[in-house]
């Protein structure tokens, strides 16, 4: 005798749901704002404005492979 078993989709807990998202986009957020704001403030003359750019480009690269899945 052969019964179909229908099992319920499995649904994400809570906490993987609603605060797992929050907090990853404070701690991008934050790193975000504080590598940019560390960038400028020895920026000399001669640099212009490509290292603050560089700073922040690859500091949005780091934040979306470790926080991407998330």
């Amino acid at each position: 005798m052969e019964m179909d078993v229908q099992s319920k989709p499995c649904r994400p807990h809570w906490y993987e749901q609603y605060v797992q998202p929050c907090l990853a986009e404070l701690l991008g957020t934050m790193y975000f704002v504080f590598v940019g704001c560390l960038s400028v403030i020895e920026n000399p003359e001669s640099t212009g404005l490509l290292q603050p750019a560089l700073v922040h480009g690859l500091a949005a690269g780091l934040l979306v492979a470790a926080l991407g899945e998330i």
